[in-house]
């Protein structure tokens, strides 16, 4: 068996890799990073995220269909649905946090590159 075999084997069950590729979308994780600021409506998440309404309605079915995402309705006039973090989805509070922390010291801002 060669090295790159080792390496396929080693990293095909890889939980990072799996879980980058479930969440690892632009989309997917910018709604669930939007999410971590409690329940919002579709429009709310909208107007946060700047995704287009198709987008953003995919992306939520998709997150709520893999158990990250929980869809609430209110049946009012108009009904109002509501979008909010699983238990699963809250875990990845530690990981976003860090994340951020990486980003702040490796990642330039504009204004650093001017």
């Amino acid at each position: 068996m060669s090295s790159h075999e080792n390496l396929e084997e080693k990293y095909s069950d890889c939980p990072v890799i799996k879980t980058l590729e479930e969440i690892g979308s632009r989309w997917r994780m910018t709604v669930i990073h939007v999410l971590r600021e409690g329940e919002l409506r579709f429009n709310e998440l909208k107007r946060a995220t700047d995704a287009n309404s198709q987008t953003l309605s995919r992306v939520l079915e998709d997150l709520e269909e893999k158990g990250y995402v929980e869809r609430r309705v209110e049946e009012a006039s108009p009904v109002a649905v509501y979008y909010s973090l699983t238990e699963k989805g809250e875990e990845l509070h530690t990981a976003f946090d860090e994340i951020h922390r990486w980003g702040e010291k490796w990642m330039q801002t504009d204004d650093e590159t001017a």
